[in-house]
């Protein structure tokens, strides 16, 4: 078991299996370096020693000079990066796939005072301009994590396409001939006084990477993780061929690395490493002539000339207006676009038919729905889709999907993330004979968002409360609207953001929690309508913080938010919400396709404490559907 938020949650844990390479994921290095990861292995790639060791190492075979553009490739925590900044190299740029490591690395160079510009990203695809770097570094072993050597040869022609014509690479591999004939089948080890970990290893069927499996184990709190990866073996001979294969020249063989521990324990792959350099020999990549022009992008809005019952005064008012006009002035802030506004929706198709194609695509900001019909959200994109018109967010069938919060429920269900215990009462339903969740409970409106019809009176203690409660819901919703009553959760309400698209080019926001502490007693802890639209009520004073969550249960959401992008169709950006229960489990309560946009949203929150501006924000998601619109990667 492992904890969340100070309580226990099961981590799935298997028994003894008879092929370790059976059970590894051919991604699995999307979600294992995280906290464990530096746990278990920050003898090495934590100790402050041996990071100055290599960096010595490097200079000396490099001698880099201190204005020279260098990529930390595949950085990690950025424990290079930051050293060689420390000394003065000024142009040190990191990128690594991990979100934990670039958040821990970033964090680190703040609180250092260190200028380092830390991406995420996929070594496959690193997202530089061609000739940019004099040296591209790949310490510390974090070569052939891929499932195929094109894979692997695609981070090295990456490399070669952004170093310079001149430019050096230096690889930090494992020697994969002394692995084969050294490694240790099984071992055990303390990595302080409360953790331990087991390994089991083998070689692959063809004998090219070594698998390994880790139990980490935390001596009361049980098993934090039962995880497998794979390294492929190099030696001297093959990796110098997949050198030659991308254009290498002068490549270099060096004094190996050999690594001792703090703790003298299990070393693995990081026990010997082969270093070598090599040189880029290239023509300087053509620029092209054409100037950067400017997209234009047509911003459709909720229309203010109409009524919109989801708004207290169902009109729109002065916040509506400060709102719209800290939008304008957010994406002013943006040189790569030029911008039009549209919000009369009564000459919306014809303008469209007339005038869309003129745009490059359209920045679809109407959560409102067509004619401020939250039920006719779906049918903006859907014109856009008619036309041929590109624009951003969740197509018709994607938002139809998650309006529907029974059927969001089925999904998530479907792909094995839990959700609140609950139920759907139809119009026709008029009494509960068998109730089939314990109370409290809350009632919803199974379709919809912006909390409309969701109030301190929703949650419900008594079948009395309960019937009075859907009486109130059905008076402002409908009589012909399903219900849905849930569970209420009492733990952590937490939401998840996603910018950007699958597979591999988006990025996780802040996990944000709601804290409560400024409510009256008495009152249930509920983020409803009264607090987005009523700031007499005493719920405006709820404030969204950084939630505390042990790194298993952020992976775990994280993990989940991404399935659920994918198997609902969200595109450019999405946020999911979370309450965590009793037993510390998070349970899915809705996702937001076209999450609010607005200054002071809640993914405008995460993108601050992202270290993000409200444009910057707005830029990335223009970007994310601009690459996707174009399919490519948009610099």
């Amino acid at each position: 078991m492992n904890k969340a938020n100070g309580k226990q949650q099961i981590t799935t844990v298997l028994g003894p299996v008879e092929s370790l390479e059976s059970y590894v994921k051919a991604d699995w290095w999307r979600e294992i370096f995280n906290a464990n990861y530096l746990r278990t292995d920050g003898d090495v790639v934590d100790d402050e020693n041996i990071t100055k060791e290599e960096v010595d190492f490097f200079i000396s075979l490099l001698n880099p000079g201190l204005n020279d553009n260098i990529l930390d490739l595949c950085c990690g925590q950025g424990r290079h990066s930051l050293e060689l900044a420390d000394r003065g190299y000024s142009n040190v740029s990191g990128l690594d796939r991990s979100h934990y490591l670039i958040t821990r690395a970033r964090k680190q160079a703040k609180n250092g005072g260190l200028s380092i510009s830390f991406r995420e990203g996929d070594a496959r695809k690193i997202s530089y301009p061609s000739d940019t770097f004099d040296f591209v570094l790949l310490p510390g072993n974090s070569f052939g994590y891929f499932e195929t050597h094109e894979d692997d040869k695609k981070v090295l022609m990456e490399a070669f396409r952004v170093l310079k014509p001149g430019g050096r690479i230096l690889l930090d591999i494992t020697d994969g001939d002394f692995v084969r004939e050294n490694y240790v089948p099984r071992s055990w080890e303390w990595i302080d006084q409360n953790h331990f970990v087991c390994r089991e290893r083998s070689l692959s069927a063809n004998d090219e990477r070594l698998i390994t499996r880790e139990v980490i184990t935390h001596v009361k709190n049980g098993v934090m993780a039962d995880q497998f990866y794979a390294e492929r073996l190099y030696n001297h001979d093959n990796i110098r061929q997949i050198l030659d294969e991308c254009g290498y020249d002068l490549v270099q063989f060096h004094d190996p690395i050999v690594t001792g521990s703090r703790r003298n324990q299990d070393l693995g792959m990081m026990a010997r490493r082969l270093i070598l350099t090599a040189s880029v020999v290239k023509e300087w990549t053509p620029k092209k002539k054409t100037s950067k022009k400017r997209k234009k992008v047509v911003v459709v809005l909720g229309d203010p000339r109409l009524q919109d019952k989801i708004k207290p005064s169902c009109v729109f008012d002065e916040d509506d207006y400060l709102t719209i006009g800290r939008l304008r002035e957010a994406l002013s802030q943006l040189g790569d676009y030029k911008f039009t506004y549209f919000d009369n929706h009564a000459s919306l198709l014809s303008w469209l038919r007339h005038s869309g194609n003129k745009a490059d695509f359209v920045f679809n900001l109407c959560d409102e729905g067509f004619l401020n019909d939250p039920k006719k959200e779906l049918h903006v994109p859907a014109a856009f889709e008619m036309l041929s018109i590109p624009y951003t967010g969740g197509n018709p069938q994607c938002l139809a999907y998650c309006y529907d919060k029974s059927l969001v429920r089925g999904v998530a269900k479907e792909l094995d993330i839990p959700v609140p215990r609950a139920f759907v009462i139809n119009p026709e339903d008029s009494s509960f004979i068998e109730f089939p969740i314990r109370f409290p409970v809350i009632v919803k409106p199974n379709f919809g968002d912006s909390s409309f019809g969701i109030n301190k009176e929703s949650v419900c203690n008594d079948i009395a409360e309960l019937q009075e409660a859907i009486f109130r819901l059905r008076s402002v919703s409908g009589d012909s609207a399903p219900v849905l009553v849930e569970e209420f959760l009492t733990g952590g309400d937490i939401s998840v953001g996603i910018i950007g698209n699958l597979p591999d080019r988006y990025e996780v926001l802040p996990v944000i929690e709601e804290d409560y502490s400024s409510l009256p007693d008495g009152l249930p802890k509920i983020c409803g309508y009264e607090a987005k639209w009523d700031p007499e009520s005493p719920y405006s004073g709820i404030t969204s913080v950084p939630a505390v969550l042990s790194e298993e249960a952020r992976r775990f959401l994280v993990a989940s938010c991404l399935k659920l992008f994918g198997r609902l169709g969200c595109r450019d950006y999405a946020r999911f919400d979370w309450r965590i229960d009793s037993n510390g489990t998070p349970r899915l309560l809705e996702v937001n396709p076209n999450p609010g946009w607005c200054w002071d949203g809640h993914l405008a929150k995460m993108a601050e404490i992202a270290g993000m501006t409200y444009s910057e924000m707005l830029g990335k998601i223009l970007k994310s559907a601009e690459e996707r619109i174009s399919g490519e990667n948009v610099k």
